[in-house]
């Protein structure tokens, strides 16, 4: 559950670069939302690896679908 509280903390955390960006225009914070959004991206990327390693240890070896 760390990681997907991890997860919510980073898109928590991208709301105010969203509105400054989008309601007040300011381009700057689209460089920062841009930023955030890849590393949001990398993190979903380290969950989806942690759970295909979990599946698999689950299933153990040698073992099938």
């Amino acid at each position: 559950m760390q990681k997907y509280e991890e997860l919510v903390e980073a898109v928590k955390n991208l709301e105010i670069d969203f509105s400054k960006f989008y309601e007040k225009e300011q381009a700057a914070a689209g460089t920062r939302l841009r930023k955030g959004l890849g590393e949001l991206r990398k993190l979903a990327q380290e969950i989806r690896q942690d759970v295909q390693n979990v599946k698999a240890e689950r299933k153990g070896p040698g073992e099938s679908k």
